[in-house]
């Protein structure tokens, strides 16, 4: 069909399950180093990373993706096999194919063609891929990758991430931020005893209710013109030893705060842990930040080069969001980069019958590259 579709089909049959990269990044450094790339294979723990660039000086432009997917799921439910990649009314079908092994081929095609044609170009390109964006805790992925090139005094101007953006047609919506994400675990300790004797326990499900009433009603910011307020959720809640006659001693939340610019993570746990102690509750939280928002502010040389990309190449103008959850974007921005987010459809991500349409896989290296020649060509 065409290079990039020959490509992402040869990655979706490699099962890469997070964090098995079952081989994608050493095919992808064969080809970048065919063409000029310096490669470097950064393995931490059971995660690859690929971390390769071309050219010299500054400024560097850098393409981030991940090279793992999520489980299939039934595979019985599948119409066909999802690592066997199958096209059906114009769809290429397989798990990765929106996300987001198609946007690594298109990354990897559009940086061969652009320093093909441009091998002297102004400053460096740099591609960087992952084992580790889907899994639970990415320590070993991009957050890692990142800490290595701050070690190293390296600093992105840009970075193209290839997640999935578009809604319902390529290009009509782009990531221009994230909001940040801190977690919570919880516990809240009672006394254990007997449902007929309350006085002799104490139930932590009835001290904790009236603290989580007033954590679920809070107004924790109202926001700011590039993101919506920041949002507080209960994912997980259990107690009990599943006897109906016994009155627990312990109970686990596991809460999160999506938040904006217009909190700061060291404020909301304090706020947190206020209203807990507050209520009187005896409790420990242990807390994970996962990742702080980041925004590339209107009128930066790379935002403004993919508006202008997707109205030209895409027709269309695209919506520029702040939504959705995190991405590996969130790493690479403290290192003082401009970050933007540019791929498919979104539509069928982590579903059986995963797919993208072939046109819009064939026209994404061409987006890609146009964004190299405008920044560097």
């Amino acid at each position: 069909m065409s290079a990039v579709f020959d490509l992402t089909a040869e990655l979706i049959r490699r099962p890469s399950v997070t964090p098995d990269d079952v081989g994608c990044q050493a095919l992808l450094a064969e080809r970048l180093a065919r063409v000029g790339f310096t490669v470097e294979h950064l393995r931490y723990g059971e995660v690859d990373n690929l971390w390769a660039t071309h050219g010299e000086g500054g400024p560097l432009l850098m393409f981030l993706g991940h090279t793992d997917v999520v489980p299939t799921g039934p595979v019985g439910q599948w119409q066909s096999d999802p690592f066997e990649p199958v096209v059906r009314d114009g769809h290429l079908y397989g798990r990765g194919a929106a996300d987001m092994k198609g946007s690594v081929a298109a990354m990897a095609v559009a940086l061969e063609q652009f320093v093909t044609a441009h091998p002297d170009h102004r400053g460096r390109v740099g591609f960087l891929m992952t084992s580790d964006e889907e899994g639970p805790t990415n320590l070993d992925g991009v957050r890692r990758v990142a800490e290595h090139l701050r070690s190293t005094g390296e600093r992105i101007d840009w970075c193209v991430v290839g997640e999935p953006s578009s809604k319902t047609t390529l290009g009509d919506l782009i990531r221009v931020g994230r909001r940040g994400s801190l977690s919570g675990t919880l516990t809240v300790h009672g006394v254990q005893g007997h449902v007929a004797y309350p006085e002799k326990a104490k139930n932590p499900i009835h001290a904790f209710a009236p603290a989580l009433a007033e954590l679920a009603a809070e107004r924790w910011d109202e926001g700011n013109a590039d993101f919506p307020s920041t949002s507080f959720q209960v994912s997980n809640l259990n107690a009990g030893t599943g006897a109906s006659n016994v009155i627990p001693g312990t109970l686990t939340a596991l809460i999160n705060f999506r938040y904006s610019t217009a909190s700061r993570a060291e404020d909301l746990r304090a706020r947190t842990e206020a209203m807990l102690s507050k209520h009187g509750l005896d409790y420990r939280i242990d807390w994970n930040l996962s990742g702080e928002p980041f925004l590339s502010p209107a009128g930066g040389a790379l935002r403004d080069t993919v508006v202008d990309v997707c109205r030209e190449l895409c027709g269309i103008e695209p919506e520029q969001s702040t939504g959705g959850g995190t991405s590996d974007g969130r790493f690479i921005a403290p290192l003082g980069a401009e970050v933007v987010e540019l791929g498919p459809v979104n539509a069928t991500i982590h579903k059986v019958d995963e797919c993208v349409l072939v046109s819009d896989l064939e026209k994404l290296p061409s987006l890609y590259q146009a964004i190299c020649e405008r920044l560097l060509g």
